[in-house]
């Protein structure tokens, strides 16, 4: 989408659109997180193109297909010259599949734990998709979802 008389190379910060993006991505990552809380995250289907985004992700970065690699994050590595590279080739075919492909969006850095500022990396909503599914299937948001039932079953 492009506005008429609006250079993104010249602009400059603008407060409103960055708190309107903020509100927007912390709005998603609380629908997520009562998503895995309140549904088994095994039956959960995030998109209409799970079963594709899941096959292209593991053939993508086969490091992932590890139980461990999907469990803890490694921000570092994701976000390096060559991890965004590999990253931009696997999101740019979802371009015009995906809503808000790219999109910025927050994944836990360790599946284990709750969104937390020491706990959350920005990544595209395609990457989140992708990493979310992938740890749905292998049972590592299972954790997030038990304590949860826990907690309402305490109460």
């Amino acid at each position: 989408m492009s506005i008429p008389g609006f250079d993104a190379e010249t602009a400059g910060n603008n407060e409103e659109i960055e708190m309107q993006f903020a509100v927007k991505t912390v709005e998603h990552l609380e629908a997520y997180e009562r998503l895995i809380s309140g549904i088994p995250p095994r039956n959960l289907k995030l998109t209409p193109m799970d079963n594709e985004l899941h096959e292209n992700f593991l053939s993508t970065f086969p490091e992932y297909a590890s139980p461990e690699a999907l469990r803890n994050l490694n921000e570092d590595e994701m976000k390096s010259a060559k991890g965004k590279e590999r990253w931009r080739n696997f999101i740019l075919p979802y371009e015009k599949r995906l809503k808000d492909y790219n999109f910025g969006t927050l994944v836990r850095k360790d599946s284990d734990r709750g969104y937390a500022e020491d706990n959350s990396i920005l990544v595209t909503r395609t990457q989140f998709f992708a990493i979310e599914i992938a740890r749905n299937r292998a049972g590592l948001n299972d954790k997030i979802y038990q304590e949860a039932q826990a907690k309402k079953q305490a109460s």
